[in-house]
């Protein structure tokens, strides 16, 4: 599991700096720029491929995905809980907060017209990314340190 993490993780380290590239070539982006869809469907890939290693988690470990309609927000939200007897919390609040905006940022790519993307919005993610890149990095380490702590203690037992 934690190869599929790395995996998922790399794909998501990729889309950050493919956002940030493009970004930073675009001095000032209008809503009919094609460079507006391509940083909106790379903060897309970014948070769905975290998306990912949160669902690997909550069928492998928790052993109970969320459904129904509000599955992405449960997801994310149970991320942020510990499961007693099975796991630790995976990310902090703090962390759960700033993806809380790329999970959002999902839903408008999915469900809404790229002319209607808003240029600010993306300013605002794209300014945000590295930092929360990296404590998601660091909330998903400490995790994945806990998972193999945990299966090393039950190898000596």
């Amino acid at each position: 599991m934690l190869a599929a993490f790395g995996a998922n993780w790399t794909r998501s380290i990729r889309w950050s700096h493919c956002t940030r590239s493009i970004w930073a070539e675009a001095h000032e982006l209008d809503e009919g720029d094609d460079r507006v869809d391509a940083v909106a469907l790379n903060l897309h890939g970014f948070y769905a491929s975290l998306e990912r290693v949160f669902e690997m988690i909550s069928t492998r470990i928790d052993r109970s995905p969320p459904g129904g309609a509000r599955w992405h927000q449960e997801l994310l939200d149970q991320r942020n809980t510990t499961v007693p007897d099975v796991r630790p919390v995976v990310i902090s609040d703090e962390t759960r907060k700033k993806l809380d905006a790329y999970r959002g940022f999902r839903h408008v790519v999915r469900n809404v017209y790229t002319f209607d993307f808003d240029p600010d919005q993306l300013e605002l993610l794209v300014r945000r990314l590295p930092e929360t890149r990296d404590h998601v990095f660091q909330d998903l380490r400490a995790f994945a340190d806990t998972l193999e702590s945990i299966a090393a203690g039950e190898k000596n037992q």
